[in-house]
């Protein structure tokens, strides 16, 4: 069993991974408050303490981070709770993929650990739509190759947006709207939100399969937003909301067998 940890700018996702692609629990905490390491370490006490996990039947943990500021926090912690060995993924871990990009340096952990888990659990051309704080398109050859992809906003800019710069709009939940005309100011915004990112999402994969030349291209759709959004998205082949964490449980065993 792994403890993989995926930290991200808006949320925190955690997962006790039983197999590579099975988790036995998850959980999703804020990334937007500032924790120290002793809070940090009572958090995860208090996660960990919530399922019947014996601490010692955790082979290591595996950390994915976005955050720099918070990387350290988390490591240091897992380090002070498990007697596992604590690992972090970066561009330069020992992975069988190939970052085929300009500053291969530069590449986020989670794009890294999504072109592996494509890699190994799809075997083909695959565009992972990670619906996030942003919302990414990586695009992933058959043989693990990460060819590049986009950075646009994630789904919740708009709401964030209009409740920053409008006096009267008032703040809405990001949810499906049940039609797209909407009766009421919130259902406006509903609706304006949710599908203004839904058509962006397909347009942006209609014109990646296109310069790409990969019309058959897989597209699975992954993230926090994942479940809420991939229905509703005419590209999207496949909803994997926790194809990151399986990423970090794969990339934990090849890193241990590196060592």
């Amino acid at each position: 069993m792994q403890l993989v940890v995926d930290v991200g700018n808006t949320e925190t996702v955690l997962g006790l991974a039983t197999s590579e692609t099975e988790l036995a629990a998850h959980w999703r905490v804020s990334s937007m408050v500032p924790r120290t390491v002793d809070e940090t370490t009572v958090l995860l006490r208090a996660l960990l303490a919530s399922v019947p996990v014996d601490a010692s039947s955790v082979e290591r943990a595996v950390v994915g981070s976005v955050v720099p500021s918070a990387t350290r926090s988390w490591v240091k912690s897992l380090g002070q709770i498990l007697p596992s060995p604590v690992v972090t993924v970066g561009p330069t871990s020992p992975l069988p993929i190939k970052l085929d990009v300009e500053e291969p340096l530069t590449v986020g952990a989670d794009r890294i650990v999504n072109t592996l888990a494509a890699m190994e659990m799809y075997h083909r051309d695959t565009i992972a739509v990670d619906l996030g704080t942003a919302t990414t398109f990586d695009c992933i050859s058959a043989d693990g190759v990460f060819m590049g992809g986009v950075i646009a906003p994630g789904l919740s800019a708009g709401l964030e947006w209009l409740d920053r710069r409008t006096a009267k709009l008032p703040r809405v939940e990001l949810e499906p709207p049940r039609l797209v005309i909407g009766r009421r100011t919130e259902t406006c915004i509903q609706s304006g939100v949710f599908f203004s990112a839904v058509e962006a999402v397909d347009g942006i994969v209609r014109r990646i399969r296109k310069e790409w030349r990969r019309p058959d291209a897989l597209v699975v759709a992954t993230g926090g937003f994942a479940k809420v959004v991939g229905p509703h998205l005419a590209t999207v082949d496949q909803v994997e909301p926790f194809l990151t964490l399986y990423g970090l449980a794969m990339a934990g065993r090849y890193i241990a067998e590196a060592d």
